[in-house]
């Protein structure tokens, strides 16, 4: 296992498949942060991700979250806490704000996912 994308929901997974463009495994967090709706790190599958890292193999972990304040929040918040135990990449823009990757075409979705960008906790 060298490439782990994490996902929201099981959803996302079928419409990266689409793209034909990502060969690798999948981690499902169960949503985003929110914590006005009280979704926080505990609500979602976050301690099993951080597991599967630690067991060895994972060599780059996509962020494969929807461009919403909420997935960017929580882009931020694995960032750091993956620090540099491991390469993070989130899915470059091309991607409107605001929407969902359940409705994003397979020709931008698979764009984002080559022009994906390495994320860093400077600045």
């Amino acid at each position: 296992m060298k490439l782990l994308c994490v996902v929201e929901e099981p959803r996302d997974i079928s419409t990266i498949e689409a793209t034909g463009a990502y060969r690798g495994f999948y981690h499902v967090l169960g949503g985003t942060l929110s914590p006005i709706e009280g979704i926080t790190p505990e609500t979602l599958r976050v301690r099993e991700l951080i597991a599967r890292i630690k067991e060895g193999g994972v060599e780059e972990v996509i962020l494969a979250l929807s461009p919403t304040t909420q997935g960017e929040t929580t882009i931020l918040y694995l960032t750091k806490l993956l620090g540099s135990h491991v390469h993070t990449t989130k899915l470059a823009r091309g991607l409107p704000m605001g929407a969902t990757l359940e409705f994003a075409d397979e020709v931008t979705l698979g764009d984002a996912l080559k022009g994906r960008k390495t994320m860093t906790t400077d600045k």
